[in-house]
């Protein structure tokens, strides 16, 4: 390290050591050196913005102005000149110099449940073969397996489309996440990103605890040993994680009041803008991936009103969250993914709505390892075919390996003894939006 590096302490550095309470009151001497080295060695975090549901395409991403198809949303200009998206997402049109817009996104799956598993797995749904989502891959590959705070975090996950699409898959329990929230809560949301039970109960005194704990690790110790199976030693590592989380450091990561009533203001008081900003807490303390979903993108009926209602709360939250990162120097080592299972027909059918379309959609890329800046990919002016750039899933789960700096043909071993790539057998990376 040189002598100038040594010295050099930036401001995304501070603001960073800070925040996990390393910085205090001096800059200089060892934290400038610690700072520097900090920053070689950062790992990369992932936000996974999921959008259940099917967002439709043509009234976010990739509007079809003048055309029958297009509906009566208008399309505005953004920072980027030749980019225009919704007139309802005036927020993140000002960052557009930050987004990469995929709008040739094509699958084959329409069911929910199927599409969602294939999204998120970058699989087709195959039994016997129980593939793991992105998450738990990412937990995986960049998390730390002793950290006080868990290496997945799923907030507000609506589990219920498919459930097999939001465990851990072939990896087991230990890189399941922890899910925080429920799905379509109303209110101000915040109530519900409490993880229960990390306090103590009633006269129950530290010490005390503590004596449970080491009785509870020495019985458990034996019996793993005598039963040395996934079962007793899944059971082992969920308990050791549970009492690592109910550190007062790590719990205190999902007290919301640490921040000031302004920029919770900006995220948005409801269950997704606070659900974001949870997000952007807990990628600051080293977990490296968190979900946030936002449901009700099935718009088959009064899709312009849902759709309407639905962008004013991401485009704050989606906003708020990337000049947030970019302020604490996390915008560089965060990637941020925007996607849903599918998009929505171009056609309008008689319920002023849109139904399922997987044929040609869009999912947005942001943060670190994305050129922003940039549409990939073209659909046809009615909205119906992609004409130039397609991506399938298994080249979009490559992408997101690419820019998390993970190798996409890694393999792991599966439930049935198969090794299974991270992104399935010839994935090719949109090299477009990559550095």
């Amino acid at each position: 390290m040189s002598a100038d590096r040594t010295r050099l302490l930036a401001r995304r550095d501070f603001l960073h050591l800070s925040a996990l309470g390393v910085a205090g009151w001096s800059v200089s001497g060892w934290l400038g050196a610690l700072a520097a080295a900090a920053d070689d060695r950062r790992r990369r975090s992932c936000i996974l913005l999921w959008m259940a549901g099917g967002p439709a395409q043509t009234d976010t991403f990739d509007l079809k102005p003048g055309h029958k198809n297009g509906g009566p949303f208008r399309p505005i200009s953004t920072s980027v000149p030749g980019i225009q998206i919704s007139e309802h997402l005036p927020q993140l049109a000002r960052q557009a110099n930050r987004l990469a817009i995929l709008r040739s996104m094509s699958t084959r799956e329409g069911d929910h449940g199927r599409a969602t598993y294939h999204l998120r797995t970058g699989y087709v749904q195959q039994p016997p073969i129980d593939f793991p989502p992105l998450g738990a891959l990412m937990a995986k590959e960049l998390g730390e397996p002793d950290a006080d705070l868990p290496n997945f975090v799923s907030i507000a996950p609506g589990r219920g489309v498919n459930p097999a699409a939001y465990g851990a898959g072939f990896l087991g329990p230990r890189f399941a996440p922890l899910a925080v929230g429920s799905d379509g809560e109303s209110g101000a949301g915040e109530r519900s990103l409490k993880v229960q039970d990390l306090a103590l109960p009633t006269g129950v005194r530290p010490a005390q605890a503590e004596g449970r704990v080491q009785l509870l690790a020495g019985l458990d110790q034996d019996f793993v040993a005598k039963h040395p199976d996934a079962g007793p030693r899944s059971h082992q590592a969920a308990w050791q994680g549970a009492v690592r989380l109910m550190k007062p450091s790590a719990a205190r990561a999902f007290n919301l009041d640490d921040e000031s009533s302004r920029l919770r203001d900006r995220y948005g008081r409801n269950l997704f803008g606070q659900g974001c900003l949870l997000a952007r807490r807990l990628v600051e303390r080293g977990v490296p991936f968190v979900e946030v979903a936002l449901g009700g993108w099935d718009t088959h009926i009064r899709n312009f009103d849902a759709v309407q209602r639905l962008s004013n709360t991401l485009d704050p939250a989606f906003a708020t969250l990337l000049s947030d990162l970019d302020d604490r120097g996390l915008l560089d080592s965060t990637l941020v993914v925007w996607m849903g299972e599918f998009g929505r027909t171009p056609q309008i059918n008689g319920q002023v709505g849109r139904d399922h379309f997987p044929t040609a959609w869009s999912t947005v890329l942001a943060g670190g390892g994305i050129r922003g800046g940039q549409v990939v990919g073209k659909t046809s002016a009615d909205g119906t075919t992609v004409e130039e750039r397609r991506v399938p899933v298994p080249d979009f789960m490559a992408t997101i390996c690419r820019a998390l700096g993970v190798d996409p043909a890694k393999q792991n071993l599966s439930n049935v003894g198969r090794p299974i790539r991270l992104a399935d057998a010839g994935a090719e990376a949109v090299r477009e939006v990559l550095p």
